[in-house]
């Protein structure tokens, strides 16, 4: 998949140049006689781009979803497994939540800047939001229906019953579907591929509107975001380390020695898979079995996005406070709910793909604007850095969790 997906996709560097570009060009251009006629002709561009994007998130997430839920009930076959598994789901519902919550409490503390609010009338746009109490919009009366008003959170709880359902049919019956809809998932990510090897353009389309809009105020709100999202990825790092230290009584220091070098790969390569032969390297330090340890490691890199579940909430959060959109207690719920669900599905696409086809999905759960998800795409590199980091730290505090040695339980440092 990410072989397929990442032929088309743009490289950073572009899509900052574009971004920069997009930005100057709005700001030199604001208040001349060119504005108008330059913001007819980039304000089609960029929805067209938008549109073409946003196109393939219903299909993408859905059939990921269903295909990552088959492929991960076919992994738990043992009871290390499946101790995995259980630690996977909760860490990352409870640590969904945490990130909505960190990013609000920080929001509280140091508000979107005032600059933000001119660009409301120009990106927002309709978005379905919760209607009725929370247990209205979790069941899809009609899939179908749903899928066509883009109801996020009634498409994940279908495509969660449909996957683990092919999990419990006859096995040949079971794979022959889940493979027509890894099918489907990587025909979309060729489509994905396609948009976002033209998204310097997009990108630049978007940028001039926002750049006329704000000028020079644009910077300052995207070094905000940067910095927001990058806290809540380091809050993540912290409480999975507080959690391997004292329920896994690894002890602060211990865990902080074992985890240090899988984190430098992290950041340096943005891989968690290119962390793992480090991330294995780390057992014997934290006294956990190598067998246990080959199960728990391929399993955490393959489904398990701690950090990345909790930022994309923190993302949602940002442009729901940006726009004015109010947060209540069932939209942030469907919200963390919906990433935790997504993450699962994603993990193993490139940056540029799993940004948008998981963070969209959340916004569209808490009936957030999805407008400036592409200018925040040409900023994720920064970012990304911190969401392997906890990504990476999530996954052996899971390890140090599940296959912990029983006589060598506590790491005396």
């Amino acid at each position: 998949m990410k072989r397929i997906a990442g032929v088309l996709t743009a490289p950073a560097t572009r899509l900052l140049l574009a971004l920069a570009a997009g930005l100057l060009a709005g700001a030199l251009c604001a208040g001349t006689s060119a504005e108008a006629s330059l913001l007819s002709l980039a304000q089609p561009v960029g929805k067209l781009w938008l549109d073409a994007l946003t196109m393939t998130v219903v299909p993408l997430v859905t059939a990921l979803l269903i295909a990552g839920v088959y492929e991960a009930g076919q992994s738990g076959g043992n009871a290390i497994a499946r101790r995995a598994m259980l630690w996977f789901a909760a860490l990352l519902i409870a640590v969904s939540l945490i990130g909505g919550v960190v990013a609000l409490g920080l929001l509280e503390a140091w508000p979107v800047p005032d600059q933000a609010a001119r660009l409301t009338a120009d990106t927002a746009s309709s978005v379905p939001a919760l209607s009725g109490g929370w247990t209205d919009n979790i069941i899809p009366a009609n899939v179908i229906s749903a899928a066509a008003d883009t109801a996020m959170v009634p498409l994940v709880v279908f495509a969660l019953l449909f996957g683990f359902a092919l999990t419990r049919i006859e096995r040949e019956l079971g794979a022959s579907i889940a493979r027509l809809f890894r099918g489907i998932a990587e025909t979309m990510l060729v489509i994905v591929g396609w948009v976002l090897w033209i998204a310097p353009l997009g990108v630049l389309a978007l940028a001039f509107g926002v750049g006329v809009t704000m000028g020079a105020g644009a910077a300052g709100v995207l070094l905000h975001y940067v910095l927001i999202v990058i806290l809540v990825c380091l809050s993540v790092a912290a409480l999975t380390h507080i959690l391997a230290a004292t329920v896994g009584r690894a002890g602060l220091v211990g865990f902080a020695r074992a985890a240090l070098p899988a984190q430098a790969v992290a950041m340096t390569t943005q891989s968690s898979l290119a962390s793992l032969p480090v991330m294995l390297s780390a057992a014997p330090v934290l006294r956990v079995d190598s067998v246990s340890a080959g199960i728990v490691l391929p399993l955490a890199v393959s489904l398990f996005r701690a950090a990345s579940a909790a930022a994309n909430v923190a993302v949602a959060v940002y442009l729901a406070q940006l726009h004015g959109v109010p947060i209540t207690t069932d939209s942030f719920i469907a919200g963390a709910l919906v990433a935790a669900a997504v993450s699962v599905g994603a993990v193993g696409l490139p940056a540029q793909v799993s940004f948008f086809a998981v963070i969209a999905p959340v916004c569209v759960a808490m009936g957030v604007p999805v407008g400036l998800l592409p200018l925040l795409l040409a900023i994720e590199t920064l970012p990304d850095v911190f969401r392997t980091l906890g990504n990476v730290t999530a996954d052996i505090a899971v390890m140090r969790l599940t296959g912990r040695r029983a006589e060598e339980d506590t790491i005396y440092v």
